[in-house]
């Protein structure tokens, strides 16, 4: 009896049971106040009788469970979570304890082990907030949300990079997602070339308003817009018109929640992945990417509502490099040249036209760093254009390292993929010069302009005087 402590429905029982000896009650009624049975009220009277209040507290209180988890065991989950796996939340933990170490426990047992040792989980979540759950689409395919998240992602150990990647409404299931320097439209346009190749061309995607999706409302308009009434879409935003899928613009972060959750888990889980495999370069933090991300579907996506899928299937003969690429419209000079990237690109004669001078053509530069040369849905023969003399004299006079020009050039028919590879990819939605005048061995010098002043009898100073004396 000493130090026994009984629960308030023990205590309950106790008085029941005084009032049974007491012959204040019939077992009968003592059972229906206990909620037992009378075979289980004369059992434990018949034990109070010889243990007194002892007897109430079930038998097993005070002993260690059979299946109780071992004092070494907790030791060792407590020095791996502080050591190898530090950083690493309770839930992404208890699946390496399994999948590395054989220690097969639940969640809630190795959150209890190390909430004991005072090792709380990395991720702090925020307080919940009252918000309206958006229903899912109900086919796989149908949305797509696409994203890019800056982020410390190597801790230290490399550059700060960005995960550019799409996420289904349907599923969570992730198609396809890709390291980059920075968040740009090269590669937005390497991500939907995977995701097309694998699963289809879905019918819409979910963005934000960066300007790599929509043109900012702030940015004056061109001339050709303002005769056409229309704002010209970006080199991405044309791409989706060109591949019919619709874009749906987000107003807020919080519209386009599952992607946002999805940088979440992959700030903790990604990083924890790519800090246990030592990736120092974005070359390595891509690899460990793509082996993380079918361990990722198959954890976290869940069925769709409809079966089936929204995807469609593009055609045989669509050359998608053609699509996801940058394209840019030049006039063609009298000579058949255009200027591109500091250089002059010489546009050869067809079997279908001799020359092509005046006209407009559209310059396509591939995700491969080639160019391609377009007129009326033809390709055309190119090559690098002879230099001016002009450009010869600078050169010669300034004694400065020859321009480069593209690393290879192909030539090839009308019909073939005629490119100049070798050709630095330039930025979206803008032409960057990358021109030689960066180094100052590559500066090409002009020849120097003299001023004239007009003559007193030049027709310009006689309408000004005409305006200024009203005749």
């Amino acid at each position: 009896m000493k130090g026994l402590t009984l629960s308030e429905k023990e205590q309950a029982r106790l008085q029941i049971l005084n009032k049974v000896i007491g012959m204040e009650l019939v077992v009968q009624e003592a059972a229906t106040l206990m909620g037992l049975s009378e075979r289980q009220v004369w059992r434990i009277l018949a034990d109070y009788r010889k243990e007194g209040a002892a007897a109430l507290p079930h038998g097993n209180r005070g002993r260690k469970p059979t299946n109780a988890i071992r004092e070494e065991t907790k030791r060792l989950i407590q020095e791996l979570a502080q050591g190898v796996y530090q950083g690493v939340n309770h839930c992404h933990l208890t699946e390496l304890l399994e999948e590395r170490e054989d220690i097969k426990l639940s969640r809630s047992s190795v959150r209890n082990i190390l909430n004991e040792a005072g090792l709380k989980s990395p991720r702090q979540r925020r307080p919940p907030r009252h918000r309206c759950r958006r229903e899912r689409y109900p086919q796989e395919g149908m949305l797509l949300q696409i994203d890019g998240s800056r982020h410390d992602w190597l801790e230290g150990r490399g550059p700060y990079l960005t995960l550019v990647g799409a996420i289904d409404d349907a599923t969570g299931n992730v198609p396809h997602a890709l390291f980059r320097e920075q968040e740009d439209a090269q590669g937005y346009f390497m991500l939907f070339l995977e995701v097309i190749g694998n699963k289809g061309i879905p019918l819409a995607v979910y963005c934000d308003r960066h300007g790599i999706f929509q043109r900012s409302p702030k940015e004056t308009e061109t001339l050709e817009e303002q005769l056409g009434g229309e704002r010209q879409p970006t080199q991405f935003g044309r791409a989706l018109i060109e591949l019919n899928i619709q874009p749906i613009f987000a107003l807020s972060p919080q519209a386009k929640g599952r992607i946002e959750q999805l940088w979440g888990t992959f700030q903790d889980r990604l990083v924890s992945e790519l800090r246990l495999a030592g990736a120092k370069t974005l070359e390595e933090a891509n690899k460990v990417l793509w082996n993380f991300l079918p361990r990722f579907n198959a954890r976290f996506c869940v069925p769709p509502a409809q079966p089936g899928s929204a995807y469609r299937q593009p055609p045989v003969d669509l050359c998608l490099e053609g699509l996801l690429c940058f394209k840019y419209q030049r006039t063609v000079a009298a000579d058949n040249t255009v200027r591109f990237n500091g250089h002059a690109i010489q546009l050869l004669p067809g079997l279908d036209r001799f020359s092509y001078a005046h006209t407009r053509v559209e310059l396509q530069e591939r995700l491969d760093g080639s160019l391609v040369v377009y007129y009326q849905g033809q390709i055309i023969t190119i090559r690098e254009a002879p230099p001016q003399p002009v450009t010869l004299r600078a050169r010669k006079g300034a004694r400065a390292a020859p321009v480069t020009t593209p690393s290879r050039l192909v030539v090839g028919s009308s019909h073939d993929n005629i490119a100049i590879q070798g050709s630095s990819m330039i930025g979206p939605d803008t032409i960057h010069e990358k021109t030689q005048e960066k180094s100052g061995q590559n500066k090409c010098l002009r020849p120097a302009f003299t001023k004239s002043k007009p003559s007193p009898d030049h027709p310009w100073r006689k309408t000004l005087l005409t305006k200024s004396l009203n005749i």
